[in-house]
């Protein structure tokens, strides 16, 4: 007699074996966390300063966060390393299969979870299963006093009031560099483009790229010794691999 064990067994064979097409690997050696990234990554994607108020709630809609490790106690503390943290575009990720509205869907072709915001319909439970806790929910249509709305990105969508909200990769510009590559009739070469967190770095700690291709530059630091995801016991086959201690 056959189990359902025996039967998910391909699956669970496939989705181990999930590499993914895009991927990004850090370096937490030399980030510095100066947030430079936070920053870039708001200014690309039209996040909403919530400000101070709704921040001290715990509402902040950043799509990327510095997590900052201590030791020692008080007052002999010292900062031992940060975490960049954002949406780890896992193979198998938890967020989507809670969803009712279908909303938080993975793209096959692109191998990355994306957000339809026109489907959300606020119910955070992706929010509530996604281990790394890199979601944020739009409490409010935050107004942008002058003169910041000149400086929205007409390549990203505006969220309104109600909708989950998380790292996309920066998919606006994976598009872009992939349409600019099929009228050329070529491939996306490997550094043509990046995210906008990668791009405003200065320290370069952020690479990204095609992790499908083995002669990439993300691909080849993947392979280094020392390379770690984060909550790999989870099984959610993060696309984010984080350097830490050579």
């Amino acid at each position: 007699m056959t189990t359902s064990s025996e039967l998910n067994m391909p699956e669970i064979a496939m989705a181990e074996k999930e590499a993914g097409k895009w991927g990004m690997v850090i370096d937490q050696d030399i980030c510095t966390g100066c947030q430079a990234c936070v920053a870039a990554c708001a200014m690309e994607n039209n996040i909403a300063f919530v400000g101070e108020e709704d921040s001290g709630y715990g509402r902040a809609m950043h799509w990327i966060r510095i997590e900052r490790f201590w030791e020692g106690e008080y007052p002999e503390v010292k900062m031992t390393n940060q975490q960049p943290m954002m949406c780890q575009q896992c193979g198998s990720a938890p967020c989507e299969p809670v969803c009712p509205a279908f909303a938080t869907v993975h793209s096959m072709a692109e191998s990355l979870n994306l957000q339809v915001y026109n489907r959300c319909v606020g119910t955070r439970y992706c929010a509530n299963n996604c281990p790394y806790q890199v979601r944020a929910f739009n409490w409010r249509d935050y107004k942008r006093p002058e003169p910041l709305p000149n400086q929205l990105n007409p390549d990203v969508t505006v969220r309104r009031v109600g909708v989950m909200e998380k790292c996309t990769f920066c998919i606006q510009r994976i598009f872009k560099a992939q349409d600019q590559a099929k009228a050329e009739g070529r491939e996306v070469m490997d550094g043509e483009f990046t995210t906008a967190c990668a791009q405003a770095c200065p320290a370069s700690a952020i690479v990204f790229g095609r992790v499908d291709d083995p002669q990439s530059l993300v691909s080849q630091l993947k392979e280094r010794s020392g390379g770690k995801t984060h909550l790999k016991e989870l099984g959610t086959l993060p696309n984010v691999t984080y350097f830490n201690g050579g």
